[in-house]
């Protein structure tokens, strides 16, 4: 009877402790942790938001990039930090749904290392072609993949990036045999369709937009369900006659384990508050993401749902990232 005393005694305690940290939060600067470097698309949209949240949060998000492994570095370190609502993480789904499968000794389980706040956005990959390549339609270029088979060559920003799933998910469905080129970065995989090196690419919207207008390269199609914000007259692949094709992009966020649900609560609300913003919502749809905002619950489903998906294409692929 005593140690069981003695147990609901520190048990209440400990929740009105965190009841304590939640009420008061946030009284310091918050660790806003991005996975990748500076001036990429990720760094881009974590400024956006985190000029706008400090406005709700009446704190300083202080931005720190930890690139490295497709952001399981920066994964690795938010998994293990003090669950107090001052270090976050832009979550993406290359370092919670695509990294678990092509990487080994990963440091973190995406499900169990993480709690979810929210969804952010999504954003598709669009196949685009040099001019130079005889298929105008998507459909074409299917048909002159089959044609000749093995002489279509594919860029992606790199090994286990969505754009290389992208890829060898269209391989795989639609049976045809196409090489993977992987570059460090979207950008030298633009530049290489754009000088005629390799045929075709997939990449997001943002960086392609400007040579779409110039007509040096060709848009055929995007990878989401749905047609992208920032690019609507582009069909998807979904409505080209391969239903259920889904490799976006995907940024939410995460803190860590054992975070207060009041302190996500407090998160959550000042990163919907954000997304409700007409000037947010207009740069965001400038980068090419579409605004998905949810429930922690919504993106904890998310992430279970993509894991395996994500394990057949790299299974079937037989990709790997030592």
């Amino acid at each position: 009877m005593t140690k069981l005393l003695a147990f609901l005694a520190a048990t209440a305690a400990l929740a009105g402790a965190s009841t304590a940290v939640a009420q008061n939060y946030p009284n310091r600067p918050i660790s806003f942790v991005i996975g990748f470097a500076p001036g990429g698309p990720s760094d881009v949209l974590s400024r956006i938001i985190g000029r706008r949240m400090e406005q709700e949060l009446k704190q300083p998000m202080v931005i720190e990039n930890r690139s490295g492994a497709g952001g399981s570095l920066a994964a690795q370190l938010v998994a293990r930090a003090a669950p107090d609502g001052y270090t976050v993480m832009l979550g993406t789904n290359a370092a919670l749904t695509i990294n678990p499968n092509v990487m080994k000794n990963l440091g973190y389980d995406p499900e169990k290392d993480f709690q979810f706040v929210s969804m952010i956005g999504m954003q598709p990959d669009v196949l685009y072609v040099h001019p130079s390549v005889e298929a105008k339609t998507f459909a074409e270029l299917i048909a002159l993949a089959k044609a000749k088979p093995g002489t279509l060559n594919f860029g992606s920003g790199g090994i286990g990036t969505p754009g290389h799933l992208s890829g060898e998910l269209l391989k795989i469905r639609a049976g045809v045999e196409m090489t993977h080129v992987p570059f460090r970065g979207t950008g030298q995989s633009v530049q290489a369709v754009v000088a005629g090196h390799i045929q075709m690419a997939f990449n997001p919207p943002a960086p392609l937009i400007p040579f779409i207008e110039s007509k040096s390269i060709r848009p055929l199609a995007v990878s989401s369900p749905k047609r992208s914000g920032a690019l609507p007259e582009i069909p998807t692949i979904d409505e080209s006659g391969y239903p259920g094709f889904n490799t976006n992009n995907w940024w939410g966020l995460v803190v860590p384990p054992g975070t207060p649900n009041d302190v996500v609560a407090v998160l959550h609300r000042a990163l919907h508050a954000t997304l409700n913003d007409p000037a947010v919502k207009k740069q965001l749809l400038e980068l090419g993401v579409d605004l998905t905002p949810g429930s922690p619950e919504d993106m904890r489903a998310l992430v279970k749902a993509e894991i395996p998906m994500y394990a057949d294409i790299v299974k079937t692929a037989g990709i790997k990232i030592e």
